[in-house]
């Protein structure tokens, strides 16, 4: 391979893991440019290690922030970015050569908190990774401050005015959906810090409600020329189009969720019986039949696309690192597309909303479109029947003394 990858010479502590650190990135789908560009950022911190004294193995990420700082001090602005970096400290870990951080250290305490918090919502509450960071994002939030402390986190002395005070401050400071977020994340927390035996009192009672504006708007479905419009902006000619293509036909049809698609491999797909297996919410398991439309947009792709290495994904990421799509890059699809069609940008879910309300204008019951779109309650489902207008007509009762 290094002999169609030019490549600087590398120098210095990382220099015996320079060979095996391009057969990672080949494997991990680098285009040759993107290779010799980390190559040289490869050599450039081997280049600094050597410099400051320092072997392979007591690479950490406070020195790859050293590193970048002086490396954008000496006037280089490419590969100059602490996330740029972090690529061959992902390697040489992988390899055994870098630490990897210790769970418990003395000065570690919220993050070994957070390591277990993280565990909990994964094994116990069967939480998928995106709602699990998000999560995380507001636990770590909460704690911050007290992680700050000089006498540390003092769980033990975490009370229910804290909780308030937390709330008071940071939901001004967000929409009404957002301050609803922060709340129903907070919950959590102070759920596994109480069975967990860090707080002696539960104090989940002193998260206040937020008030639930969801049942006084109608869900947002979009017109049918409108998703028409994105999916016709996709290019099917090309990879990327069927991939997108096929993405938005799930969303719309089936309504799936941005997590749900990305979460699809090939063994859910059972072509014999037509049907597609969910990786729903809180790890559930769901077949659901796999429409025609569905189907020949799955078949354009997958004929397309090809085996890909090491994953089983179906739908895959275009550029390197290479693998399968990603919840976030599903959101990214629908965003494009809308661009591309000239529309206003939405999220995934709203495609979530346009199957069911183009369901029940099909005449589907309410029922009905509580199996398709896995509702555990029916009372969820209740919402779009206030987007039949049709039928909602008929129970209007005159106006008094007066035509309506």
């Amino acid at each position: 391979m290094g002999a169609w990858v030019w490549a600087p010479k590398v120098l210095g502590p990382l220099a015996p893991f320079a060979g095996g650190f391009e057969c990672w990135l080949v494997a991990r789908g680098f285009t040759r440019s993107a290779m010799s560009n980390r190559v040289w950022q490869f050599a450039q911190l081997s280049g600094w290690l050597d410099r400051e004294g320092l072997t392979a193995g007591q690479l950490t990420p406070d020195r790859i922030e050293r590193f970048v700082a002086a490396h954008r001090a000496a006037g280089h602005v490419m590969w100059g970015s602490v996330a740029s970096a972090r690529l061959p400290l992902e390697y040489l870990r992988e390899v055994g050569v870098a630490p990897v951080p210790a769970v418990l250290s003395a000065d570690g305490a919220l993050e070994w908190l957070l390591g277990g918090y993280r565990e909990y919502l994964g094994r116990e509450r069967g939480l998928v990774e995106h709602t699990i960071n998000r999560y995380e994002r507001v636990a770590r939030l909460f704690l911050g401050e007290r992680d700050e402390r000089p006498a540390g986190l003092e769980l033990e002395r975490l009370v229910a005015a804290d909780v308030s005070r937390f709330l008071a401050r940071e939901c001004p400071k967000r929409s009404m959906s957002g301050a609803r977020d922060l709340v129903f994340a907070l919950r959590p927390l102070l759920r596994y810090l109480h069975v967990a035996g860090l707080i002696e009192a539960p104090l989940v009672w002193a998260v206040p409600g937020v008030a639930d504006v969801r049942d006084r708007s109608l869900p947002r479905g979009l017109e049918p020329r409108v998703v028409a419009r994105m999916l016709a902006s996709c290019d099917r000619r090309t990879l990327v189009g069927q991939r997108d293509h096929a993405v938005l036909v799930l969303l719309a049809r089936l309504g799936l969720r941005a997590g749900e698609v990305a979460a699809l491999t090939l063994d859910d797909v059972d072509w014999h019986r037509g049907e597609l297996t969910i990786h729903g919410k809180s790890q559930r398991l769901e077949r659901l039949p796999i429409p025609v439309d569905v189907g020949e947009a799955l078949v354009g792709y997958l004929r397309r696309r090809g085996r890909a290495e090491g994953s089983r994904a179906v739908f895959q990421r275009m550029r390197a690192p290479t693998g399968g799509l990603s919840a976030a890059g599903v959101i990214s699809v629908v965003a494009r597309a809308c661009t591309r069609a000239g529309v206003p940008v939405v999220g995934a879910h709203r495609l979530r909303h346009t199957a069911a309300t183009e369901m029940l204008r099909a005449g589907a019951s309410l029922s009905e479109i509580a199996q398709v779109l896995r509702h555990r309650r029916l009372e969820t489902t209740a919402i779009y029947a206030k987007v039949d207008r049709v039928a909602l007509r008929q129970l209007a009762r005159p106006w008094p003394g007066g035509a309506a």
